[in-house]
């Protein structure tokens, strides 16, 4: 399995900013694909932003310029910067990572998404 750990989420006002984490099990050296998503309540989980293991991204536009991806390949963790937050941007935010079939062929996996369990994140005043 590779378990996601998610943490940073709460409650802010809007215009504030705040800083998820994702701590993942396996060495993100070894992952092509690693994204933030986003769920409202009645609504579809949608992407926010992914990074390869290149260091490329891509970002939802609702969010470009406001939030950035990074990661730290050493501490094996997946980070989300979100500034100037504002109520939309409420949501559960969950981490992704997805195996290509070399990745789980590495780990002796199946290949395919993984999941974190989600953090909360609020923007109210």
């Amino acid at each position: 399995q590779v378990q996601l750990v998610e943490s940073g989420g709460g409650l802010v006002q809007p215009g504030g900013s705040l800083t998820l984490s994702c701590a993942v099990s396996r060495s993100i050296l070894y992952i092509n694909d690693m994204g933030w998503y986003r769920q409202a309540p009645g609504k579809q989980r949608d992407l926010v932003a992914r990074i390869t293991s290149g260091g490329s991204t891509n970002y939802a536009d609702s969010v470009k310029g406001r939030f950035t991806i990074s990661k730290d390949n050493a501490k094996n963790t997946v980070s989300l910067r979100m500034n100037s937050l504002k109520p939309e941007d409420t949501a559960i935010y969950y981490c992704n990572v997805y195996l290509s079939s070399a990745s789980a062929n590495f780990f002796s996996l199946r290949p395919g998404d993984y999941w974190g369990q989600g953090t909360q994140v609020t923007v109210s005043s």
